[in-house]
């Protein structure tokens, strides 16, 4: 018979990590993103060079605003549910052990969005690489990569 000890770093699990809600966006964006949880594993283990989070969509949320990032590659795997990917070629379902990856640089806008009835969670992989932006194109936004988080700024440069 083995006995489960207590995981201790560097191993833990997800369950053990707070859930966040919310965003950092301004806040008429905000409602967009309502229903969607994180879990910062990567920052629960003291990762520096890319974010882990494990990410829950309740029905009708998105993951984010479509958006495409300058210097930052971000991976995506479903884990359980089902999913819309939105890119600038269209929408995909995507279902659990299916995967998305989005080039940093590649203008390409993406989100995802949960028109299911039930709750959908996935992997999200992000690197953090200094300097980064993002440009949202449905919507009158960019965003540049301050310190540990984001300054938001309408297309012409005015701030929110």
């Amino acid at each position: 018979m083995t006995i489960r000890r207590p995981l201790v770093l560097p191993a833990l699990d997800p369950a053990n990590v707070e859930a966040t809600q919310g965003s950092n966006y301004p806040a008429e964006f905000k409602p967009r993103v309502t229903g969607r949880t994180k879990r910062r594993l990567g920052n629960a283990l003291g990762l520096k060079n890319f974010g882990v989070n494990l990410t829950t969509l309740a029905p009708g949320s998105a993951s984010a605003l479509r958006h495409w990032h300058t210097k930052q590659d971000e991976f995506i795997y479903v884990l359980q549910g089902e999913l819309v990917l939105v890119t600038d070629a269209g929408e995909q379902v995507l279902t659990a052990g299916m995967c998305a990856g989005f080039q940093a640089g590649k203008p390409d806008g993406h989100h995802l969005v949960n028109r299911s009835a039930d709750d959908a969670t996935y992997l999200e992989v992000g690197d953090r690489t200094p300097g980064d932006g993002a440009s949202y194109p449905d919507d009158d936004l960019v965003a540049k990569a301050v310190g540990n988080g984001w300054e938001f700024t309408r297309k012409d440069g005015t701030r929110y």
